[in-house]
């Protein structure tokens, strides 16, 4: 069962990321035509008229209805040391709980800050996809006893091994980021929601029945952009951790999840998408890559059960990514693609940003006003708005967080 699963993923993985596609012909809605058909030219229309209308939609057709926020959570500071990464760092770990009858642990944060910086400091938060454990091979992180998908480094049925330790530690270049004088924190996914379909019974799902059976459910993307909420909650609490500087990151499915997380939360000081192709950044109208029938079909866990009615069917989506990036405005974001990325659609992703930059205008930035798409490994930073194109393949990189280290001293220091 594990090895077709595997291979069922690979074949899946090959043919969505390997395989280039021409866009099709297709009209994008007009981001500052307000549902009554009245202009918006304002940033006070955007915000009071056509931002409130384009989150409740995309909500309702795409990502799902998420938990208001909990009243009682609990921060609990499990670990920390000022000795950590030989030195260099401050390592703290918190557990995160939804205080009720039964305590119910959320999520363990895993955080680094770089030891000789003043405080408080800015912060990259982002979710990973094998475990804190996975992100360094330091030997106090908290070895996740959650699920883990097969291919997980490390891991033996489902689950990971003292081996998992620093498996994808190449993705999380953590001190680097420190030495820039920025933190770094971090969340596993499947602490949330494990990365497969249950029928939303698992994870974080299970306190919320009242959120399924019904069209615009608590979807797996919306779970884990609620779950990096909470963890904003706590950055609140922290006095080392300036809360009015955090940027949140995502590669992947984990960089739809925070694009989401950016939209929905204004708390997030700047929202980083690394190729997070259909349902991240990409325009769904142009059916390249990872098609909204490709989403759905292949992980009817991530959105909600409304998204379906567009499988093979992209004309009639009412709204399309760009507008999602429009909801992070007038806070900076970047993008990140990949040349040999295909499935992820580097064009689209670039042309969701363009697309969005009339609402960064209204606020006075020129952001990609009259930008073009850029050559590969030559990135575009103007008034809000970041973008590049690598060589490379579908992955985060140094390169990649080199630019959003540049990008983030821009706006974050």
């Amino acid at each position: 069962m594990k090895v077709l699963f595997l291979i069922s993923f690979l074949l899946n993985f090959i043919t969505v990321f390997s395989q280039k596609e021409q866009a099709a012909e297709y009209n994008l809605p007009d981001l500052l035509l307000a549902d009554d058909g009245s202009p918006i030219s304002t940033k006070g229309e955007w915000l009071n008229k056509r931002r409130p209308e384009i989150l409740k939609m995309t909500e309702e057709l795409m990502y799902g209805t998420a938990p208001d926020v909990p009243e009682n959570l609990k921060f609990i500071l499990f670990d920390e040391s000022d000795e950590a990464l030989n030195g260099k760092a401050i390592r703290k770990q918190v557990a995160i709980y939804i205080s009720g009858k039964t305590d119910y642990h959320l999520l363990d944060l895993l955080l680094y800050l770089p030891k000789n910086a003043k405080k408080p400091v800015p912060l990259f938060l982002g979710l990973n996809f094998q475990g804190n454990h996975a992100v360094n091979s330091d030997p106090a992180i908290r070895l996740s006893d959650k699920w883990v998908w097969i291919g997980a480094g490390g891991s033996i049925e489902n689950h990971s091994t003292e081996k998992s330790r620093g498996a994808v530690n190449n993705r999380w270049p953590i001190e680097m980021i420190l030495e820039k004088g920025y933190g770094v924190a971090t969340v596993y996914a499947g602490d949330l929601d494990p990365d497969y379909h249950d029928d939303f019974k698992n994870g974080i799902h299970a306190l919320y029945p009242e959120l399924q059976n019904r069209e615009d459910n608590f979807s797996t993307i919306g779970a884990w952009a609620w779950g990096l909420s909470r963890c904003m909650d706590y950055f609140e609490t922290d006095k080392d951790i300036d809360a009015n500087k955090i940027a949140v990151i995502g590669f992947s499915r984990m960089g739809k999840a925070a694009l989401w997380a950016g939209a929905k939360d204004q708390r997030f000081a700047m929202v980083i998408s690394n190729e997070s192709g259909g349902g991240g950044a990409a325009l769904s109208k142009r059916k390249v890559g990872e098609d909204i029938a490709r989403l759905n079909n292949g992980n009817p866990h991530w959105f909600s059960q409304s998204f379906k009615q567009f499988n093979n069917n992209e004309a009639a989506l009412p709204f399309d990514q760009h507008m999602v990036i429009s909801l992070i405005a007038p806070r900076p974001v970047y993008i990140g693609s990949a040349e040999g990325d295909p499935g992820s659609d580097p064009e689209g992703e670039f042309l969701s940003a363009k697309y969005a930059s009339p609402v960064y205008n209204l606020f006075g930035r020129k952001a990609f006003r009259k930008v073009s798409f850029p050559k590969v490994d030559r990135p575009v930073m103007q008034d809000g708005m970041g973008y590049h194109i690598r060589v490379g393949s579908h992955d985060i990189t140094s390169y990649d967080w080199r630019q959003y280290l540049k990008f983030a001293d821009l706006y974050l220091k």
